[in-house]
């Protein structure tokens, strides 16, 4: 895979068993896609999903989750192509903000333009979504990104 090329698109249905493999090999949840995956994002290469990214919308909030790149392609840009097609997609959808739960990449997001929030500052919408009803550890780090509209 290492000379392939890497082709970011939306999801479609035929993807989402490697999208559930891709995130429990990167120790992920999986609840909930299911229920956002027409706003996932794939990279795929030679056939095989290496990546992923996707979007929930809770009222005029976006909630960036489940970004995973196959171990063997990561430090290679997939990633942050992927987090490129989330963003854009928030903002084309009109989105306020965009939020993040992460327990191992809190120094990755900023990037982007995430900074870390305290939880009580998460609007009352994204609180009533899977992940942070529980999903996700108490412990992951909460970020926001403001989307210029």
């Amino acid at each position: 895979m290492a000379g392939d090329v890497i082709e970011i698109r939306r999801a479609t249905d035929r993807d989402i068993d490697q999208v559930f493999e891709l995130l429990s090999a990167a120790g992920l949840p999986r609840e909930g896609v299911r229920e956002s995956f027409e706003r996932f994002f794939v990279a795929e290469a030679a056939g095989t999903i290496v990546g992923s990214a996707g979007l929930e919308k809770h009222g005029d909030y976006g909630l960036l989750r489940s970004a995973a790149v196959s171990a063997a392609l990561r430090g290679r840009g997939v990633g942050r192509r992927l987090i490129n097609e989330v963003i854009d997609d928030a903002r084309h959808n009109r989105m306020r903000a965009l939020y993040l739960l992460t327990n191992t990449a809190e120094s990755y997001f900023p990037e982007f333009g995430f900074e870390r929030i305290d939880r009580a500052a998460v609007p009352v919408e994204l609180n009533e979504s899977v992940e942070f009803q529980g999903v996700c550890c108490s412990s992951a780090a909460v970020m926001r990104m403001e989307l210029d509209l």
